[in-house]
Formats: structure tokens, sequence, C-alpha cells
């Protein structure tokens, strides 16, 4: 139980170095990648499945205020990749503020995960 649960924080990390690594990389020209898409969805379910995984095997105390917190980001750094994602395949232009939604969100999460005790 506890290797999955390093491999869900592994591949969780990956989701979130995609977010905010594409997000610096093109941080004068905003946009939404394909890349912050599938970081987006990545992070969500290997959270939501990191916290199932944690719950069933005891192995930490889970805070759940501080899930709660971090879900609620996560689905909207989600919604605005998508929405973003979108636009960029039909050639339409992503605005600025929703593309640095999606990447200053990201970071966010990341700070409330790991300053959050």
């Amino acid at each position: 139980m506890e290797f999955l649960r390093y491999l869900l924080l592994f591949i969780h990390v990956l989701g979130a170095a995609a977010i905010v690594g594409v997000w610096f990389a093109n941080f004068r020209r905003p946009g939404v990648s394909p890349w912050q898409f599938h970081g987006a969805w990545v992070q969500l379910l290997t959270g939501l499945l990191l916290v199932g995984v944690i719950e069933m095997g005891d192995l930490a105390e889970v805070n759940n205020i501080k899930i709660a917190v971090k879900l609620v980001i996560a689905l909207v750094v989600f919604v605005a990749a998508l929405i973003g994602y979108r636009k960029q395949k039909k050639g339409e232009p992503v605005s600025t503020g929703l593309a640095h939604a999606v990447g200053g969100l990201a970071l966010v999460n990341i700070a409330v995960a790991t300053l959050w005790h």
C-alpha cells in the first residue's frame, strides 16, 4: 500500500510540474497548453486517489479541511485549463487572466500542500 502511495505521489508531482513548468516557460506569451490540461486532470485524479489510499491504509492522518481547500483549488485549475485548452484547440485567443489563473492557482495549491501543517 505504501508503494502505491509513493507512486501516486510521484505522478501527482509530475502533474504539478507540467502545469507550473509550462506556465513559467510561457509567462510572457501566456496560453494553456495540452501539457497543462493533462497535468490538471492528472493532479485531480491522483490527489483523490492519494487521499483514498491514505485513508484505506491508515498510512497517515488526513487533514480534511486542507484536502477540501486543495480540492476546490484543483477543480478551479482543471476547469480553467479545460476552458483554455478548448479555446486554444479551436484557434481562439486565451485570455491572459485565464492562462495565469491555471499556473498561479496550481502554484497556490502546491504552497497549500507544503506549507499548511
